[in-house]
């Protein structure tokens, strides 16, 4: 993944969520006959600036791109001309207002809505949730899984893809819940299995928790044969290349690659003596792992990929399609579930019982658009949906600056029957900033941090 792919994947998702956002407050401010001086995407200096339209709004593209904002005609911040008076925000309704500022962060959950509809209509590929045989000690072990078990729904809740089963299960695991989860043997026979996830901890759910809970993917068997070798990486330092096929790991003879997987993994920093077959004969190269930290676990990792057979793959994958009506039905609840287990998040971050490092700030969010892009346009647009969905519900928070700081000051004024206090408003804009600031440099020591452990 380049460095280019990365920062345009990311300027494109966030520019378009920005744009969404803010022409939310504008159509409806506009639908209202409110006057728009200006439409900016980001702040501080203009770099590009034009004016259109009757009432010369200024379209601005900004230095700094964290954000934008749509300026009104308001007594407030500035001298307005008699004639536009009427059309001042602060002369405006507080149900006008409310309007006007709650536009934006439903612009940005309409437009989560339509991307899904589209995905949902063009048909989202996915791997079948058929699961491997679980570790024992573990939940799933308790509860009678199997491998080859197909989940068919959990909670209640059909899943058709391992996607859909782990959102499904993630909902459950921050409760630390016990669900029902309806499978399908190799048989054909239908079993209801309940799971306890209250074992799982919060170290758990900000790593891989499904793994905790002893839910393994089944893979289908892969031949211990090297397929892409990572340059830089140890199994490159080494002399490893692509077609190597590895037969024995410290002597003990391997025949499939996720053997290769769990001896390098459980053996971080350690040399390793690999015999391999290249081309007939027989060698034995020794290969040095990387530790790595994932989850709070020390694991080894050499750079290395398996050598995939197209065929056996194509039968671990589906597509999930639907028709135009069931699209649109399910596009609005997966947003509205989505929002939902997003505001759950946050609160089990403020009371502690989910860790704070799951906060993400811009150097993540780049990361994960840049990964999303070099996969394909449905993993982009469904990242882009995601970023959407949180934008929007970051934006309702109850945090002055923020439109959801607006929105409570306007329910105030409605239940109270007057504005909110000029000196409330000031106090409220400073604790507002300071929260703020806080949380950005929250975000971004997590983002420090999972640069410097990956």
């Amino acid at each position: 993944m380049t460095l280019l792919t990365t920062l345009v994947a990311f300027v494109i998702a966030l520019g378009s969520l920005i744009l969404f956002h803010e022409l939310g407050h504008y159509l409806v401010a506009r639908a209202l006959n409110v006057k728009v001086l200006r439409f900016s995407i980001g702040f501080g200096r203009p770099l590009v600036s034009r004016t259109y339209g009757i009432d010369r709004t200024q379209w601005v593209i900004a230095a700094f791109p964290f954000g934008g904002y749509v300026k009104m005609a308001d007594e407030r911040e500035g001298q307005v001309a008699s004639e536009d008076l009427p059309r001042a925000f602060n002369r405006q309704s507080v149900y006008r207002r409310f309007a006007i500022v709650a536009a934006g962060p439903i612009a940005n959950f309409l437009l989560a809505i339509a991307i899904y509809w589209l995905l949902y209509m063009s048909g989202m590929p996915g791997l079948r949730p058929i699961l491997d045989e679980p570790p024992p000690g573990t939940a799933a072990h308790a509860a009678g899984f199997h491998e080859g078990d197909t989940l068919l729904k959990v909670g209640g809740e059909p899943v058709a893809t391992w996607q859909d089963a782990r959102w499904e299960l993630l909902r459950h695991a921050v409760n630390q819940a016990t669900v029902k989860v309806e499978t399908r043997d190799h048989k054909g026979y239908i079993e209801v299995h309940t799971l306890d996830l209250s074992s799982l901890s919060s170290e758990d759910l900000d790593s891989d928790f499904l793994r905790a809970a002893g839910l393994l993917r089944f893979n289908p068997p892969l031949a211990p044969v090297l397929g892409k070798v990572v340059e830089g990486a140890p199994a490159y330092k080494a002399g490893l290349r692509e077609g190597d096929r590895v037969l024995a790991i410290d002597g003990v003879a391997v025949n499939r690659w996720q053997s290769v997987v769990a001896a390098v993994r459980d053996r971080p920093s350690a040399t390793l003596v690999l015999d391999v077959e290249r081309g007939g004969t027989r060698l034995q190269v020794k290969v040095t792992t990387e530790a790595v930290d994932e989850g709070g676990r020390t694991i080894g990792r050499m750079g290395a990929a398996p050598k995939v057979d197209p065929q056996s793959m194509r039968a671990a994958l589906t597509e999930v399609r639907y028709g135009v009506g069931e699209s649109l039905v399910r596009a609005i609840s997966k947003t509205w579930e989505t929002s939902l287990f997003s505001l759950r998040m946050l609160g089990k971050m403020v009371t502690g019982h989910i860790s704070l490092k799951n906060l993400s700030g811009p150097l993540t969010i780049a990361d994960y658009a840049g990964q999303s892009a070099q996969v394909g346009w449905i993993a982009y647009l469904s990242f882009v949906a995601l970023i959407s969905i949180s934008l929007g519900v970051l934006n309702l928070l109850p945090v002055p600056l923020l439109d959801g700081g607006h929105l409570m000051y306007y329910t105030i004024e409605i239940l109270k029957g007057r504005p909110v206090s000029e000196r409330a408003m000031q106090i409220g804009q400073h604790v507002g900033m300071a929260v703020l600031f806080s949380l950005m440099l929250l975000a971004l020591f997590n983002d420090v941090n999972r640069l410097i452990s990956n």
